[in-house]
């Protein structure tokens, strides 16, 4: 039986980071690119390289641009969460009537406006921690070992294309309750992210500022008690530390973005914590004041703070 192709949309660092084990196993993969100056670029090269433990393989993987008339069965959001919406709405009208659709975007908010854009789709939520970085265009490093979960807010039943991963050797694990796994991820960036953006730190940093810190997680491990989401609260202010320890020498995805002059996703980390936080009448002054003087941050460099 022919396998379904995997189309890639977001060739960034997660983005090239799937495509090219997927290839790398044989399995057919296209790179769906925003426009002909991408995919001219992209031609120009040899293909997409991954670059793990000092070894470097280039895979001629084909890519097309939106509005190719190709149909999609399978896709993998890989783009930053404030262009996800926009992207799939691109190509929604060449989705299959079944068609497989896996987010893989930081942060909480874009998954559900992606879903309602495409209400025939199965949308499938991935949390990711894996580390990966783009060494040059269309040259992706492996940085670190991490896991994959994946879930699916409607249907509990694992898809048989799961061994698909296992064949690529994609590290993921099913799970029943996907909105713990993102809620966790999504303190833990809140807790580090920010702070090492206004510290102007790598991670490791932030064992200078332990009590900031401390109370941090203890507002969200509270945000999170009182929105349902119990399980990732707990043990959060632990893991924050084990985080911060086990990744002292980086710098987090936001420091990164705003170092380079790119839009933050702060629209769906802090943006999202203080919003679910005033809609349920919890008070969360630390956070709230957090963000605000991330806001004044990006501001003073010119950077969008939506």
């Amino acid at each position: 039986m022919n396998s379904v192709c995997w189309h890639v949309l977001g060739a960034g660092s997660l983005g090239s980071l799937w495509a090219t084990r997927l290839a790398r196993a044989g399995l057919p993969v296209r790179l769906i690119l925003r426009d002909k100056a991408r995919l001219t670029a992209y031609n120009a090269q040899a293909g997409l390289a991954f670059n793990e433990k000092g070894q470097r393989q280039t895979f001629a993987i084909p890519a097309q641009t939106l509005s190719a008339d190709e149909p999609i069965q399978r896709l993998l959001v890989a783009c930053k969460a404030y262009d996800a919406e926009r992207a799939v709405a691109a190509v929604a009208h060449r989705l299959t009537a079944t068609a497989d659709v896996l987010l893989l975007q930081n942060g909480l908010g874009s998954q559900d406006a992606v879903a309602a854009r495409i209400p025939e789709a199965r949308c499938i939520f991935v949390s990711s921690t894996e580390g990966a970085y783009r060494d040059e265009d269309w040259s992706v490093m492996f940085a670190g070992q991490g896991s994959n979960w994946l879930g699916d807010t409607q249907h509990d039943a694992a898809p048989a294309w799961l061994d698909e991963l296992k064949q690529a050797g994609i590290p993921h694990q099913w799970t029943a309750d996907i909105a713990e796994r993102l809620w966790r991820k999504l303190a833990l960036n809140c807790a580090i992210n920010p702070l090492t953006v206004l510290h102007q730190c790598r991670n490791g940093g932030l064992q200078a500022h332990a009590e900031q810190v401390t109370a941090l997680c203890a507002e969200l491990a509270h945000v999170l008690q009182r929105c349902g989401q119990s399980g990732a609260a707990e043990g959060l202010l632990d893991q924050v530390q084990q985080v911060i320890a086990a990744t002292a020498g980086n710098y987090s995805s936001m420091y990164q973005d705003v170092a380079q002059g790119r839009r933050t996703e702060i629209r769906y980390l802090l943006g999202h914590v203080c919003a679910t936080a005033a809609a349920i009448d919890c008070a969360a002054p630390k956070l709230n004041q957090l963000r605000l003087r991330l806001i004044e941050h990006l501001n003073a460099r010119g950077l969008p703070s939506d």
